[in-house]
């Protein structure tokens, strides 16, 4: 039996499944791996998404064999110093696609329904708020997916189906039944922006304050990919200026936000705890599907190929 260091709890049916071939030691903490004795025993270490592997913690695992996260996003894992030890690195790509792209819909819905304040109202016992009432319909209206990688390409589709017209920016040139734009025309031409790009130097602040004076005044904008490509700072200002209609999000530039955080305090901004991926579906399916490769890598096994992320 191998020794596997987990820094966090995975699902119960995943953690079964490696219990039953490889002894588990379960990190005090997140962030604690470092604290862990004996770390030259660990061939494998697994997390999720709030273990930092930084590179001090993978130089002192002479024996590792392999770094899982049971996710999609790599943003908590030291890929470089990973490749120049020889550790694989692997995660779950794809397994989100749906649940990210359903929450991203919902969102949309929300917010052009206006859903929250009249549920919450009605729930107050202010039958009334329908007389006063502000909402219309994805009918008819432009959805612009800024990123057209799986979840973007599910989230046109599901938009159709309500009737939106789709538009789309991608640093690649894509065969889909979508039309094209450039950024810049994307953000002038849509009702509803919602963002699907993985965050690098290029993307980081990418909705910028100019960016952001392109839009609709009455427009709506969506993040359920990363915080960090907006600049909250900007998009705060905009929103009390009455520059956009709307934010819901997924994710923040900081996670969890500061309490007395501006953004949140603003009437049009309904933000979720990235939880997009926290249905137990896909919960279940990214823990089983990364500890049967890591099973299978230590085993020699063949594993998934897409699932290894630093290949030579």
């Amino acid at each position: 039996m191998s020794h596997i260091l987990l820094l966090e709890t995975i699902e119960s049916s995943a953690h079964e499944l490696l219990a039953q071939k490889h002894r588990l030691t379960l990190s005090k903490s997140p962030a604690s791996g470092l604290e862990e004795a004996n770390l030259d025993q660990y061939v494998a270490l697994i997390t999720r998404g709030k273990g930092q592997v930084d590179r001090p913690l993978i130089e002192a695992m002479p024996n590792l064999q392999v770094i899982a996260r049971c996710g999609v996003g790599l943003d908590n894992v030291d890929v470089a110093a990973a490749s120049e030890g020889g550790v694989k690195v692997f995660n779950a790509p794809g397994v989100n696609t749906h649940t990210v792209a359903e929450h991203a819909m919902s969102l949309i819905m929300m917010m052009l329904r206006n859903l929250l304040p009249t549920l919450l109202a009605v729930k107050d016992n202010n039958w009334s708020v329908r007389q006063g009432l502000k909402t219309d319909e994805l009918r008819g209206k432009v959805l612009g997916i800024m990123g057209m990688g799986n979840i973007g390409q599910t989230l046109a589709k599901m938009a159709t189906v309500f009737g939106m017209e789709v538009l789309y920016w991608d640093v690649r040139e894509l065969d889909l039944p979508y039309q094209a734009r450039e950024k810049e025309s994307l953000l002038k031409e849509a009702d509803v922006v919602s963002l699907h790009l993985p965050l690098l130097p290029d993307t980081q602040g990418l909705i910028s304050r100019e960016m952001l004076a392109l839009m609709k005044p009455e427009a709506i904008l969506v993040n359920t990919a990363r915080g960090q490509l907006i600049d909250e700072g900007a998009l705060t200002k905009a929103l009390q200026n009455g520059r956009l209609g709307g934010f819901a999000a997924d994710v923040l530039a900081t996670e969890p936000p500061a309490n007395d955080s501006p953004l949140l305090q603003l009437p049009n901004v309904w933000v979720t705890p990235h939880s997009a991926s926290l249905t137990a579906t896909t919960y279940r399916e990214m823990c089983v599907k990364t500890v049967n490769n890591v099973i299978a890598l230590l085993e020699g096994q063949p594993f998934e190929p897409k699932a290894w992320f630093n290949r030579p």
